[in-house]
């Protein structure tokens, strides 16, 4: 694609040294940049890309995209000067990929918790309806529900890999329908910017990221941009039981269809009559003045709220809900979203790592657990993240649990036992009977086996699907799954 062709409509500030030169691809990290490319310069949190303008240039690059110019930069190498790269990162992304989500249903799915379920939720819902569809999110992008998964660093890809994974969906796979989770860093940094999307859903706001964010405030700002850019006849799916329900129906634009769906409030799409057993939930449908008996492999109040989430999206989409309910019905569930990998004691893996999840899970395991059983909880949270969630997790933990085993997560640069101190602050009473704490985690798991019964329930939380663990210096295989199942061996599932 020609230089003039790729930035015609990118309202660029100015123009140095301007070649109507020939792009071949978008980079915006100077190693990896290639001949012919044009390079982005990011500015982020903690590194600025401008400084590495030269080397992507020795690279092969052939022009730059800038917020200032860059002085000592030979004049053959145009230099576009822009207000803000990582928001027109999305745009030339989007020019120079041919739009491909003008020619795709792209659902787009956002909200605390939850996100990763209702994607691959819809995408068994389509399959069910004989339709193909692919879906991008947390644990990568697959073409199918029984497809392999491929790598995706970012529960949303930055641009250029996003256009041109949904450019290969719909040229090359032939796929017409793409479920994708879209994150808060995603919309406010306007790595979705050029997506079309035909349907928002909602799952749930509550307290996360507030690292980045600061304020809830600015975190709903900016989840709702997600429903602020539909267009008319686009749909809007939230949840009605949200404590910010109203301010993102309110952010809808008019002409766009509204769903709503819930427990507890009025909504179009309506559960009742809830039951949790060890094998699942069941409860009572009710949509358009009918309804109709749910039987479910998952479990949790959560569970629930996902599977509401998921069939008012094939309502909106005209899929009969029949055919919603088939699909759903036969899903055992998502991979490390309250995945039980042991059975003496109940062993449940479950990524929760906010307040939020943390007690969804937490309380619909208390549900399964037997009279005379004991609830377990192993957990930890994250470094270099928000730290006012951790107190909070830890009287969650505390008033939810019988015994509560605190360890490290995702450290990251952070001092483990500066988190782990963090968490115990929330907590009323530390006592040995009741509080174990253990920073190395695989040591924690370990302890699991002196601390259970095989009538308990133990919750490992925070990490989920993960397989790695990043510490200060380096990141390590590790993955929760196979650490219970190694201390628990013989009661594996």
């Amino acid at each position: 694609m020609k230089l003039d062709e790729l930035i015609e409509y990118l309202d660029y500030k100015d123009l140095i040294n301007f070649k109507n030169i020939d792009i071949t691809g978008i980079s915006y990290n100077s190693q990896t940049t290639k001949k012919g490319d044009i390079f982005v310069c990011l500015v982020g949190e903690h590194t600025d890309g401008h400084e590495f303008a030269k080397d992507a240039i020795e690279k092969g690059a052939a022009a730059i995209l800038v917020e200032h110019k860059i002085d000592g930069i030979n004049k053959k190498y145009p230099q576009v000067v822009v207000a803000s790269t990582r928001h027109k990162i999305a745009d030339i992304a989007d020019r120079f990929y041919s739009s491909p989500s003008k020619g795709i249903n792209l659902i787009g799915i956002t909200g605390t918790n939850g996100k990763t379920t209702v994607t691959h939720l819809i995408q068994k819902i389509f399959e069910e309806n004989h339709q193909k569809c692919a879906l991008i999110g947390t644990l990568g992008y697959k073409l199918s529900s029984n497809g392999e998964y491929r790598d995706a660093k970012h529960t949303t890809p930055q641009a250029p890999e996003l256009q041109a994974t949904l450019r290969m969906i719909k040229d090359v796979e032939k796929i017409d329908n793409v479920v994708m989770e879209v994150s808060s860093h995603a919309l406010d940094q306007n790595r979705v910017g050029g997506c079309r999307f035909n349907g928002a859903v909602l799952t749930n706001l509550t307290q996360d990221h507030l690292d980045y964010h600061i304020t809830m405030d600015k975190y709903f700002e900016a989840k709702a941009l997600l429903f602020k850019r539909l267009k008319e006849d686009n749909f809007a799916v939230i949840n009605a039981d949200d404590d910010y329900a109203q301010r993102f129906i309110d952010a809808v634009p008019e002409g766009v269809r509204k769903y709503t769906y819930g427990v507890k409030n009025s909504a179009d799409v309506v559960a009742k009559n809830i039951q949790f057993s060890l094998n699942g939930a069941e409860f009572t449908l009710v949509a358009s003045e009918k309804q109709y008996k749910v039987n479910l492999h998952m479990n949790g109040m959560f569970s629930v709220y996902n599977v509401l989430a998921a069939i008012t999206a094939a309502l909106a989409m005209g899929i009969d809900i029949q055919i919603a309910l088939k699909a759903l019905q036969n899903v055992k569930g998502v991979a490390g979203r309250f995945e039980v990998v042991v059975k003496k004691p109940l062993v449940i893996v479950d990524y929760a790592h906010t307040p939020d999840g943390l007690e969804n899970v937490l309380k619909s395991a208390r549900e399964i657990t037997p009279q005379d059983g004991k609830l377990i909880c192993l957990f930890g949270c994250g470094g270099d993240r928000d730290a006012t969630k951790r107190p909070k997790m830890g009287a969650i933990a505390e008033k939810l649990s019988d015994k509560i085993v605190i360890t490290s997560d995702n450290p990251r640069t952070e001092d483990p036992q500066t988190i782990i101190t963090d968490i115990i602050a929330g907590l009323k009473n530390v006592n040995t009977e009741s509080v174990v704490v253990e920073p190395d985690r695989g040591r924690a798991i370990e302890l699991l086996k002196t601390i259970s019964d095989n009538n308990d329930v133990v919750v490992i939380a925070g990490k989920g699907h993960e397989d790695y663990q990043i510490l200060k210096d380096r990141t390590i295989h590790f993955d929760d799954r196979e650490e219970a199942r190694k201390v628990f061996e013989g009661s594996v599932i």
